[in-house]
């Protein structure tokens, strides 16, 4: 294994790629997960490959939301459970709500291997210390999070095929949905079912990022290790969010940041 250095300019890009690469051989992902990963951090480079503020302001409203949601969920594919993991475990933790696995190119295989994943860095991030500014049983809460996904008793109306399959216990019954990395059909039906839509996506012009409640334009892991911070500082909501506002301001970000170097 080529050991990277800790002052290469590309150090993080350079283990997210081979996590996925890893993650590939061991059969968690599809063959297509390295492609998605490139688009996105094309993407990313046009950001200067940091958190916009007006990211953390779609981060902190996407954690208002889950907060005050009746039946939050998240929902994780396999580049998500890969990059950020054990973070989104973290923010399940602390809002006590379940994950549910659910992915595009579904098998039983890749089913149980994601669930046993996430089962193996739960078990790792409950033996971790308590989150700063977090109060309480660390170990419980982190251990009460339930991986949901396996069971495929739910149904996604208006959706055909494998994509309509859920959790009934997860996203059918989800009043609030973190989703990183959606694909734009099922986020538009997820609306119209009157569920507030939360998704992480680098291309601001992508269909999933236009159907969204909120979108989130940031890199899933920057944005996991932030959305922690603030489901513990506990924002107030805000209701008057115009999302079509927020795409617009990355768009500008991302045809300036270049220019202004």
């Amino acid at each position: 294994m080529v050991k990277i250095p800790k002052v290469h300019p590309r150090r993080k890009s350079l283990i997210s790629r081979k996590a996925i690469v890893d993650a590939t051989k061991q059969g968690l992902l599809a063959d297509s997960a390295m492609i998605a990963h490139g688009r996105g951090e094309a993407f990313d480079y046009l950001l200067g490959e940091k958190t916009s503020e007006i990211a953390k302001l779609s981060i902190k409203e996407s954690a208002a939301r889950l907060i005050s949601a009746k039946h939050p969920v998240i929902s994780v594919n396999g580049n998500t459970a890969v990059l950020a993991g054990k973070s989104l475990i973290r923010v399940a933790a602390v809002i006590q709500c379940p994950i549910e696995i659910n992915i595009y190119y579904r098998t039983e295989k890749r089913m149980d291997l994601l669930h046993d994943y996430l089962e193996s860095q739960k078990l790792e991030v409950s033996k971790e210390d308590n989150p700063i500014n977090w109060h309480g049983d660390w170990e419980s809460a982190v251990m009460a999070v339930k991986i949901l996904g396996k069971e495929e008793d739910g149904k996604i109306e208006g959706l055909e095929g494998p994509r309509a399959i859920c959790s009934a216990e997860g996203i059918e019954r989800a009043d609030v949905i973190l989703v990183p990395l959606e694909d734009g059909d099922r986020c538009e039906v997820l609306v119209s079912l009157g569920k507030n839509v939360l998704v992480v996506d680098l291309n601001p012009l992508s269909r999933s990022a236009k159907m969204a409640t909120v979108t989130i334009v940031d890199e899933v892991s920057r944005m996991a290790e932030l959305l922690l911070q603030y489901v513990i500082e506990n924002p107030s909501d805000n209701t008057e969010w115009n999302n079509d506002l927020a795409l617009k301001e990355s768009l500008e970000i991302i045809s300036n940041y270049y220019v202004n170097q």
